[in-house]
């Protein structure tokens, strides 16, 4: 962590862009360590949850915006990807604000975590309200964290604190396995 603190001192303001730019791609534990060195001096706790929140709201708006966009005209012929798209987007029409409050969670979902909702009717308005809520939450709670319990994750790091991650993941793909199936029982008991 000594390299880490010492590369933050010489790259100064830089690090807070890298930070931004790191929350806009995904979600992963810089946030963490950004609260870490916040408790150590070498960050401002409040610029660094600014930063991380502006990456991860922005971020998430482009990828709706995105999907919005183009996001079933790709599929249009492709009739296999079209019709799970289409059964995506009716399990979202239904769980999709509890959805933007949990894939930033989980390891790997936050990456392509709004894509899927840019295909539902949500309106930008209440996508854009619910991403603010969602990533300023998230930034908060992952710096604050990162900042009170600084020494502990980084002992925790060394042990394998990954595996909690990829936990939340399974759970995160138990759940929606099971929301999934509901979603095709629902639609077989519509065809007959």
């Amino acid at each position: 962590m000594e390299q880490i603190l010492s590369l933050i001192e010489q790259y100064g303001t830089a690090v807070y862009l890298l930070l931004f730019a790191y929350c806009a791609l995904k979600s992963g534990s810089l946030p963490l360590f950004a609260g870490f060195a916040a408790q150590q001096g070498a960050l401002d706790p409040m610029t660094a949850s600014l930063a991380a929140f502006a990456g991860g709201y922005l971020g998430d708006e482009a990828r709706f915006a995105v999907a919005r966009r183009y996001g079933m005209a790709w599929a249009s012929d492709k009739p296999t990807v079209l019709k799970w798209m289409q059964r995506a987007k009716r399990l979202l029409e239904v769980h999709g604000p509890a959805y933007l409050f949990i894939y930033r969670y989980p390891k790997g979902l936050r990456t392509v975590g709004a894509l899927p909702v840019g295909l539902t009717s949500m309106p930008w308005l209440q996508f854009s309200i619910m991403n603010f809520a969602s990533a300023a939450s998230w930034a908060t709670l992952m710096v604050g964290i990162g900042f009170i319990f600084g020494q502990t994750i980084e002992s925790a790091v060394d042990s394998g604190w990954g595996l909690i991650s990829v936990g939340l993941l399974a759970v995160f793909a138990l759940v929606t396995w099971l929301a999934w199936r509901q979603i095709a029982a629902l639609e077989q008991a519509g065809d007959a």
